[in-house]
């Protein structure tokens, strides 16, 4: 049932954005009176699940959800060639406008993106205002040994972040963005029992370990081992109670839940002896651990209270520019890591499958939205990049004829768009295979 859920909400959002993309370069054809021969959510290749014709454009759904496309009449795109366009330029063509009427039209779809990110990112802001841990709240510091990650950075168990390249450490979500986004070493400024220190964190170093899939957990906050419930028979026979406090491990005392991981992972089909704290007691019970580490509990959320900002209707405004701004600035900053070989993140790049796991098992609208915000700003970063068969590359063509007053001829258009076509489609292929590969291989 998650997985409906997730695939429900993946077609959802991803309907509405190429909707939006789509209507943006509709609109603007329409206003510069350039007629539009198909308007289609998703690609009809060979047949269309549903269509109709209103005035001179055709509407439709295609069968293949890979995206959408807008037909522009004049214009060398995946449907139409130079040979279609052999005939004279007419009046109502997009080749027959002035190069700046083009350029409007090009960039309309990746506007529109951006426009519904920050109408969707002020909805947000205003329904549920904007809700984070604060720094200064966590009173026990971070935890590191989680999956080792953390200390092969210099950081310790406890070590509480204060600042990262001297910008300080409000809200502690942003601590691994700080990190994975590195494009050079960082100095960063710790409490360490309870004295200020530094630690130099290399770039190669980063390197290493943000190819790893779960480097995202190299920093967790500490808190309680409080068992929340009990999914185990074993657990329950080996004398667990709901709201228990393990307090220690094998004699290893004073440890935090993230810290409990690596340490039962080290007794895998084997028992430990387990020192839980009851109505105030301490108690020593052994307790069996699984083939995965595990001795079949849930933990209590975190003790800690996130602190919530809220906006009125105005005030809601410059918060979701904010926000667009700073998702915007993030991703850009991500896909320049991406290209960079050294880092290795190109590895990580996945598909549909991934982009599908983004979405929750349950449905959350605050979520919902939030993700697919976030994924219309993919769709205009990406769009906009200079790739033959992308806006981004009709628009570098455009620019460089208000630029240098010349035509780019419509056979170098046409070879241009082949190119193009084949670099997308090799970039799928390549996306979707690693989705497949971490699926079923990896």
């Amino acid at each position: 049932m998650e997985t409906v859920i997730r695939i429900i909400q993946f077609f959802l959002s991803l309907t509405l954005l190429v909707t939006v993309h789509e209507f943006g370069h509709f609109i603007m054809a329409r206003a510069f009176k350039i007629r539009v021969d198909k308007f289609y959510i998703f690609f009809d290749w060979g047949f269309s699940l549903f269509k109709f014709r209103r005035g001179e454009t055709e509407y439709g759904m295609g069968w293949l959800p890979l995206g959408g496309y807008c037909q522009i009449a004049g214009m060398i795109d995946e449907n139409q060639t130079s040979k279609d366009l052999a005939s004279e330029p007419q009046p109502w063509e997009f080749r027959s406008k002035p190069a700046w009427k083009r350029f409007c039209v090009l960039v309309a779809g990746v506007t529109m993106n951006v426009i519904l990110a920050f109408i969707i990112y002020c909805g947000i802001s205003y329904a549920y205002g904007e809700q984070y841990l604060a720094a200064e709240d966590v009173n026990n510091g971070y935890g590191y040994a989680f999956n080792e990650d953390g200390e092969a950075l210099g950081f310790k168990d406890g070590d509480a972040i204060i600042s990262i390249n001297n910008e300080e450490i409000v809200n502690s979500a942003s601590i691994l963005s700080r990190v994975i986004l590195a494009e050079n070493d960082l100095n960063v400024m710790i409490v360490r029992d309870n004295m200020l220190s530094g630690v130099v964190v290399p770039y190669q170093q980063i390197n290493k370990l943000r190819q790893k899939e779960e480097f995202g957990g190299f920093c967790t906050v500490l808190h309680p081992f409080i068992i929340d419930s009990i999914a185990s028979q074993s657990a329950i026979d080996a004398g667990l109670h709901v709201s228990d406090q393990i307090v220690g491990i094998d004699g290893i005392k004073e440890v935090n839940f993230p810290q409990y991981a690596p340490l039962l992972a080290q007794r895998a089909d084997k028992s430990a002896e387990l020192t839980v704290l009851r109505n105030g007691e301490e108690i020593k019970l052994l307790v069996p651990v699984n083939s995965e580490g595990k001795i079949g509990v849930t933990v209590a959320g975190l003790p800690y209270t996130l602190r919530t900002k809220n906006f009125s209707l105005l005030e809601s405004i410059p918060a979701g520019a904010r926000l667009t701004g700073r998702t915007i600035e993030n991703y850009w900053n991500q896909l320049k890591l991406i290209v960079k070989p050294d880092t290795g993140l190109y590895k990580q790049v996945g598909g549909f499958i991934a982009i599908g796991k983004i979405f929750p098992g349950t449905w959350d609208w605050h979520v919902f939205w939030s993700m697919t915000a976030f994924l219309s700003i993919i769709l205009a970063i990406m769009n906009i990049i200079p790739i033959p068969g992308l806006d981004g590359g009709h628009t570098l063509f455009t620019l460089w004829e208000i630029i240098t007053r010349r035509k780019v001829s419509e056979k170098v258009l046409e070879i241009a768009q082949y190119i193009g076509l084949f670099l997308l489609l090799a970039l799928m292929l390549y996306a979707n295979g690693n989705d497949i590969y971490k699926l079923f291989i990896h």
